[in-house]
């Protein structure tokens, strides 16, 4: 018998089954059956439990902070609380209504011809409408000491082209419901609602030209893709209709050599996306992106509006209200100070120290796995190991917030929605100041009170936020094994990442280069491709996962499992039950109809429910822990277990 465990839409309201069977279910099963989804919030479980943990802290504080100006001590605390604040007076904001918008949509609406538009690219840009072309600053990743010129393509309504298939009903539901609000915002600023209805029926005809041209979320997951270099010369002449070499040479004040194209078929395309036939339409697509991206930040009635299409799309039942609204608003404009402000304060130097010698362990542990390695060649090992040993550990928080946040300085009499606009001009001019700058390789790209971690391939840095170094991943009352199968698996999950189908072509620099013999590079892409097809097509509520969308993170999910488990071995109280129990409680998930739609389309991780059950069929030991027969349901055939690292 060979099967693959754990799919499937009855795991979703599922009764708790035997180890033997199905382990999420033995673990999770009872909490499947009474968990319940908050009212404002697409899914709970493992990673979004501890998030309103987080939330509930530091919404706290926020409160009394907004109430008790004195008790703050630093000045960009105090921004941040002022945003908040301005955020949740509804009052004041119904009093500017639909009047800040007015004179940015006028910009759009005065916009006569396509030559205008050619005109006014890196200006529009730099105000943040939607172009059918623009460009972003991000590390070359040939040569990650330097920044480069990014060009981009439009990016869809709907989250992927999936929700553009004929058969898809979802997406034709809200599209339909997309274009209603969308006319009714319209209207809400001005327009007569036929002349509403007009804009945005051409918007989406442009919206639609796209979705043969736009990478889909699979092909965005093969993130080497994205360096396609092409002399700056050749780049320019791309268009008939639009003056590319202005766009870049206006934003970034200088002429590059070269820019890397992130969509090359998209860039083909481009007479045929942009001409004189279809500038209407794209007219009509600027002005319904803005007023759609804008629209909450104006005041209560607009964020109710554009909520509906918002809780269309997620399945929530109901929006945040105001004043949760406002702390995440707040947040997320000073995501790192706040983050620095949560980590000093709920986790603390201490823990940071701890949790930094538990990598430190994860990471010699790899390095013998990847010595005792049977099917790596000695040089690819070698340069494998100089790979390990370079990567770089970020614990908890920053030392130092980024210039940046200085510059965020917040007027509670102005409309939030000027404060910031002025506050997403800065931070778009920050990026195009990057250009002429070395990389800054402290930058963190997750702040502290984010429950997640990650891996920067161009970096080759592991980043562990604070707010996920708690149980179940990671506690002091957990036993080792317990502690191994949450924040042990998790850390050596990053690990792998340097070492996945995507991570596994960029150097100890974080370049991209290939440092592997031809022969190991052969056997590397047949082991992937084992994995691709061990997920490929499980059934999972009501759809299908998709293996190519979801490998990298499971190459990273078992070699992460894997090293974990050697890790919990080496301990003298290792027991593989609680390992394996724990890893199966982190991955504890219900979520929306919907939710779980947009995730099986989108999100290069796998549901959870087959994270905790496939990953742990790929492991011998979790056989030996639980007694587990050829009969029994959690049974998988050795020639079909996956292990890569």
């Amino acid at each position: 018998m060979s099967k693959v465990i754990g799919g499937a839409g009855d795991m979703i309201d599922a009764k708790p089954a035997d180890y033997k069977d199905n382990l999420y279910l033995a673990v999770n099963g009872a909490w499947q059956e009474k968990a319940t989804i908050p009212a404002d919030k697409p899914r709970t479980g493992g990673f979004m439990d501890l998030d309103e943990g987080v939330e509930k802290a530091l919404m706290k504080d926020f409160h009394e902070f907004a109430n008790n100006e004195s008790e703050i001590k630093d000045d960009l605390i105090l921004q941040a609380i002022k945003l908040y604040r301005l955020a949740n007076n509804a009052d004041h904001l119904s009093k500017f209504h639909q009047q800040p918008i007015l004179k940015d949509m006028q910009r759009i609406s005065d916009l006569s011809s396509l030559q205008d538009l050619s005109d006014n690219l890196a200006t529009l840009s730099k105000n943040g409408f939607a172009l059918p072309i623009d460009i972003g600053i991000d590390a070359d990743m040939k040569d990650t000491a330097k920044n480069v010129v990014y060009v981009q393509g439009a990016s869809l309504i709907l989250p992927d082209k999936t929700y553009y298939d004929e058969k898809n009903e979802s997406g034709k539901q809200l599209l339909a419901k997309y274009a209603e609000v969308a006319s009714r915002l319209l209207s809400m600023i001005g327009y007569k609602l036929d002349e509403a209805k007009s804009i945005v029926k051409k918007a989406l005809a442009f919206d639609r030209s796209l979705v043969p041209i736009v990478k889909s979320s699979e092909e965005w997951a093969d993130y080497t893709k994205v360096y396609n270099p092409m002399k700056f010369s050749e780049y320019i002449t791309k268009s008939d209709n639009l003056d590319l070499k202005s766009l870049v040479v206006d934003l970034i004040n200088d002429t590059p050599d070269k820019v890397i194209i992130e969509e090359p078929r998209y860039l083909e395309n481009l007479n045929k996306l942009v001409n004189e036939d279809t500038f209407d339409n794209i007219k009509a697509w600027m002005m319904v992106k803005f007023v759609t991206s804008r629209a909450s930040i104006l005041d209560e009635e607009f964020r109710q509006t554009i909520g509906e299409y918002n809780l269309a799309m997620s399945g929530a039942k109901e929006l945040q209200n105001r004043t949760k609204y406002a702390y995440h608003l707040a947040a997320g404009i000073f995501s790192e100070v706040i983050g620095v402000y949560y980590g000093k304060k709920y986790f603390g130097e201490a823990a940071k120290d701890d949790v930094r010698n538990m990598v430190k362990k994860m990471i010699s542990i790899y390095e013998q796995r990847i010595n005792a390695n049977t099917w790596l060649g000695e040089d690819t090992k070698k340069k494998a190991i100089v790979k390990l040993d370079k990567i770089v550990v970020k614990v908890g928080y920053p030392d130092k917030i980024q210039d940046l946040y200085h510059k965020f300085e917040i007027n509670e009499n102005d409309s939030l929605y000027d404060n910031l606009s002025r506050i997403y001009k800065i931070m778009t001019q920050d990026s195009l100041d990057q250009y002429h700058k070395p990389v800054d390789r402290n930058k963190w790209v997750m702040p502290g009170h984010m429950v997640n971690a990650c891996y920067d391939p161009t970096r080759n840095d592991i980043t562990f936020p604070a707010a996920i170094l708690q149980a179940p991943f990671y506690s002091l009352e957990q036993t080792s094994s317990e502690n191994y199968g949450g924040i042990g698996a998790v850390i050596a999950h990053e690990i792998s990442h340097a070492f996945d189908n995507n991570g596994a072509q960029f150097d100890e620099f974080g370049n991209m280069n290939n440092w592997w013999t031809k022969d190991d590079y052969a056997k590397f892409k047949t082991l992937t491709q084992k994995m691709i097809d061990q997920f490929d097509g499980i059934p999972y509520a009501g759809g299908k996962v998709n293996g190519k969308l979801v490998v990298s993170e499971n190459v990273a999910d078992v070699g992460g499992l894997r090293c974990a488990l050697e890790a919990a071995k080496s301990e003298n109280d290792y027991d593989a039950k609680k390992f394996f129990i724990n890893w199966s409680r982190v991955w504890r998930l219900k979520a929306t109809k919907q939710f779980n739609e947009l995730l099986l389309s989108t999100d290069v991780h796998a549901p959870g429910p087959l994270r905790a059950n496939v990953q742990a069929q790929n492991m011998d030991e979790f056989y030996d822990a639980f007694d587990v027969k050829e009969s029994d349901g959690m049974w998988l055939d050795e020639d079909k277990r996956v292990n890569i690292w």
